[in-house]
């Protein structure tokens, strides 16, 4: 039971997600579904170790706010490193005071990197007085516009020539994501070399017309002498644009298009190189909105 005026922080569990979920689809994005919301929470790739589905806020037995958390074991630095990813924060407005209570309870779990690639409003500045530092975000906006194929260049999202093709790592994170609702994959094969790409579609200015890179694999050299095929096939599966990160893609895509600051991302660690961080394992590909 909370006291009266103080609710308490509880962990969300595996069988708290779908109350979790409901309350994230009722106040934080209504055109995003209760259903999709639980993928978040519980997301596809083996999480069994996770702590947590993050925190919740509970007056009485009703939930007043969740932060939603997203973990996963991930190389860093060459380091396997434990990652929790802050991924949906909604508090409700007359319970904002406690909001703060949320935040410390993931903090105070001991050993992880944090991150949050989706704060929005007050929470950036937030973050940075909790000792979040931004990523940096730099993009390019760029038109995807039609191009010839080029001899046995081979652009494709077949899931089977992905999963005859990627090897490693590469194969690890496309088993964990194929089922990800938000994340889509995307195969460049020359006969010798592959390179790899997981995208999502966002919204801007409610216009769903964007590829989002969220992790390249793989070579990205042969990812950038392929661009224009990579356009011409993101266009053709209705993308004209492509906001593509140069931190994630490891290069400026080239055509037509200009540079932009995208919004904010941010990662808590002492330890961590922020260039070897990418968006897999977090609400980036999980969620659609």
């Amino acid at each position: 039971m909370s006291t009266s005026g103080r609710p308490e922080v509880r962990p969300i569990t595996t069988a708290d997600a779908p109350r979790a979920a409901a309350f994230l689809h009722e106040q934080l994005n209504p055109r995003v579904s209760a259903e999709q919301w639980s993928r978040l929470l519980l997301p596809p790739w083996g999480d069994d170790t996770a702590p947590n589905r993050g925190f919740q806020l509970v007056d009485e037995e009703r939930i007043v706010g969740v932060y939603a958390a997203v973990y996963a074991r991930r190389t860093l630095d060459g380091s396997e490193r434990d990652v929790c990813n802050l991924a949906a924060f909604c508090v409700l407005e007359e319970h904002r005071a406690h909001s703060v209570r949320l935040v410390r309870a993931l903090l105070a779990q001991r050993g992880y990197v944090f991150t949050d690639f989706s704060p929005s409003g007050n929470v950036v500045a937030m973050n940075e007085r909790l000792g979040f530092r931004r990523l940096d975000t730099a993009a390019r906006l760029v038109a995807n516009v039609p191009a010839v194929s080029r001899g046995t260049m081979r652009v494709t999202e077949e899931p089977r020539d992905l999963a005859a093709t990627l090897q490693g790592a590469e194969a690890v994170a496309y088993r964990d994501h194929r089922e990800a609702p938000a994340a889509r994959h995307l195969l460049v094969d020359d006969g010798e070399n592959y390179a790899y790409l997981v995208y999502r579609r966002e919204r801007r200015k409610r216009l769903p017309l964007f590829a989002v890179p969220l992790h390249v694999g793989g070579d990205r050299q042969l990812l950038l002498s392929a661009w224009p095929q990579v356009g011409a096939h993101l266009l053709r599966r209705g993308f004209p644009l492509t906001l593509a990160e140069r931190r994630v893609l490891g290069f400026a895509p080239p055509g037509p298009g200009r540079f932009v600051e995208n919004r904010p991302k941010m990662v808590r660690s002492k330890e961590v190189d922020a260039a070897g961080i990418d968006y897999l394992y977090s609400e980036l590909a999980l969620v659609e909105w």
